[in-house]
């Protein structure tokens, strides 16, 4: 339904036991590092401050013992960095999270604490923290997963003094059994927007709840989502020599269904508890002034300003405008990205989601055929039809999209909630599919109330 949702799925569905056990079984302990307040940067970085929050909450829930700690000085990331290590267990699982500003020299990546001296090159190796270095002493100390997440690959004032350009993050050389993902590409990096939340960490988050997912996997997912949402714009590199599999979040995969419909059937332990029917109202859209300085919506209207014909800024300040609920002006975006391209497969899936939340189905089931006439295997297109004609009362439709997106993607939390409301609507049990879709995604039911559909009724 989103192309801020597209994942990719590969591996075998029979290697999840075994991390699901391993997940449950393993010492873990994490430190979570989020560095906003860096006195040389203009900005406070809001965006690292909440999402190392959340990063920390979803740690927890998976039963990792979890530090956080935020703005810390190089002191105080020697510190935490001991505390860590002292906690690793044989065996165990070691994960460090890092947001805030990276910086490479000689092929190693640093990490900065908020009050580093980086006036030359020469300073970074003595002021910052070498993330081979760390990880290697992971391994040191016993663990038996190591896993690095590294959202560090910004423009920074400190490689301003000391070069022309931004040279991003260097690759890591690892022990065994050891991921490491940063949130873009190799020697590239992303600019630091005013935003709550991060894309990175959304997508990794999203990705590790996941049941039954290998952290690997999830990893892979993370990539894959990003690099749809930003087309092809921000590449988070992976590097992995797991020979363990690891889950963040145990329990059954999902699977999908493309065959016969699930039907009713008992379960282990007690029932599920009926849904509550009163949902809460959905928010209000922004204010025009609350658009006008949003600034990711700024620099895309700069360039459509300065180039009318930029067709990828109409879609994506389309897309912002819908995710922000402005679905007048999205349209009125997406509108213009076909124009530019009447080809674009994924405009038109993306106005068909739009029409689809303002009730304007019959155009927005006309845009998703012509999405899928243009790319057959676009899952999310599937997806939109899917709630398309789940709001038409189209239900069994609704299920064979839902299955042939499913098929695609089994980790479409959307896909499977819609399959299983069309399943209730239709007579028949959707409470697994309900059930398996809020534990991937803790916010679906809110959303689809944004479009007009609870768990009570059409």
């Amino acid at each position: 339904m989103r192309a801020i949702a597209v994942l990719l799925l590969t591996g075998l569905i029979a290697t999840l036991a075994p991390a699901a056990a391993l997940a449950a079984s393993r010492p873990k302990v994490a430190l979570v590092i989020g560095n906003a307040r860096y006195p040389d940067n203009d900005v406070v970085m809001n965006d690292v401050t909440n999402d190392s929050q959340d990063m920390a909450d979803e740690l927890k829930r998976d039963g990792f013992d979890v530090e956080r700690a935020v703005n810390l000085t190089g002191d105080g990331m020697r510190q935490a960095l001991d505390r860590f290590y002292a906690k690793i267990q044989s065996g165990g699982v070691a994960l460090l999270f890092f947001d805030g500003f990276g910086i490479q020299t000689a092929r190693q990546t640093y990490l900065l604490g908020v009050d580093a001296p980086i006036w030359e090159k020469k300073d970074v190796a003595h002021d910052g923290f070498n993330l081979e270095s760390i990880i290697q002493e992971m391994s040191n100390r016993g663990a038996l997963v190591k896993i690095a997440i590294i959202d560090a690959a910004r423009r920074n004032p400190f490689e301003r003094r000391i070069r022309r350009y931004s040279a991003g993050l260097a690759p890591a050389v690892t022990p065994s059994n050891t991921l490491v993902i940063y949130s873009t590409a190799l020697g590239s990096v992303i600019s630091s927007a005013r935003t709550d939340h991060g894309l990175f960490v959304s997508e990794l988050l999203r990705e590790i709840r996941a049941p039954g997912t290998t952290a690997e996997q999830a990893f892979r997912n993370t990539q894959a989502g990003v690099v749809s949402v930003t087309r092809g714009e921000q590449v988070p590199w992976l590097s992995s020599s797991m020979t363990t599999d690891f889950a963040f979040f145990g329990g059954p995969a999902p699977i999908p269904t493309p065959g016969p419909l699930p039907g009713p059937g008992p379960g282990p332990g007690p029932g599920p508890q009926p849904p509550a029917c009163v949902a809460a109202a959905p928010e209000p859209p922004p204010s025009a002034d609350e658009l006008a300085n949003d600034p990711k919506i700024q620099e895309l209207t700069r360039r459509i300003q300065q180039n009318p014909g930029d067709r990828i800024a109409y879609y994506k300040r389309g897309q912002l405008y819908a995710i922000k609920r402005a679905y007048a002006l999205a349209v009125t975006d997406f509108d213009q990205a076909i124009r530019l391209n009447v080809r674009d497969a994924e405009a038109y899936n993306n106005r068909c989601w739009t029409r689809a939340a303002t009730n304007d189905l019959l155009n927005a089931l006309r845009d998703c055929n012509q999405a899928l006439r243009l790319k057959p295997e676009l899952y999310d297109a599937l997806d939109s039809r899917g709630l398309v004609n789940l709001r038409l009362g189209r239900y069994q439709e609704a299920i064979s999209d839902y299955n042939a997106s499913l098929q695609q993607n089994p980790h479409s939390s959307s896909s499977m909630f819609g399959r299983g409301l069309a399943l209730k609507f239709s007579g028949g049990d959707g409470t697994a599919d309900i059930d398996q879709a809020k534990s991937m995604d803790h916010n679906i039911a809110a959303e689809f109330a944004g479009y007009g559909v609870n768990e009570c009724r059409p």
